[in-house]
């Protein structure tokens, strides 16, 4: 499987690509066993963030994810979660987000730490790969889509995936109402 078609964008089997994830992507996608099921697409890095990937390839906001990465503190202890919502959507990062970490105040994590800690590219990251024992809170939207594009940890690529297979990846969550919709 691995070949997916959104929009004006078609992939091929991550498996038959793996140059176009980051080093902890691929690695991740070997040790769940669901490279076949994965598929890529290689971009313009100039296009990479979501906005322009939508309109490039004329795609449908629910079918693009963001994956962001929030802190918080709890008795000096920095705690960090990434958080997957589609692109229609914002984390509720001020309750649900601060809630789950148990933190008095949770925010984005800065990019360059974000990028250090992740060993990823700035609007490349992904929920796949990421350090061990950080929690991935996944929006219960995204895992009920058909397909969703996600970043590769790499800005000139994007992963295609069924949305139910966040389930099968490793610390992931998946939370109702952990986004709201953005309007206006």
């Amino acid at each position: 499987m691995g070949t997916f078609t959104l929009g004006r964008l078609t992939t091929v089997p991550a498996s038959t690509r793996l140059d176009l994830l980051a080093e902890p992507v691929a690695a991740a996608l070997i040790a769940a066993g669901v490279l076949d099921k994965v598929g890529v697409v290689e971009i313009d890095p100039d296009i990479s963030d979501t906005a322009a990937t939508r309109a490039e390839f004329g795609l449908d906001a629910d079918t693009l994810a963001n994956c962001v990465v929030v802190a918080g503190k709890r008795e000096g202890e920095q705690r960090i979660a990434a958080c997957v919502v589609l692109s229609s959507t914002r984390a509720d990062v001020n309750t649900v987000v601060r809630k789950r970490l148990d933190v008095r105040k949770s925010s984005f994590l800065p990019m360059d730490q974000a990028v250090e800690m992740t060993g990823m590219e700035y609007g490349g990251i992904t929920p796949i790969g990421l350090p061990d024992g950080w929690p991935v809170l996944v929006d219960s939207r995204v895992s009920e889509a058909d397909v969703v594009i996600i970043g590769s940890g790499v800005r000139r690529s994007k992963i295609l995936l069924p949305g139910a297979l966040f389930s099968r990846l490793p610390g992931v969550e998946i939370i109702d109402g952990l986004a709201t919709p953005i309007t206006g």
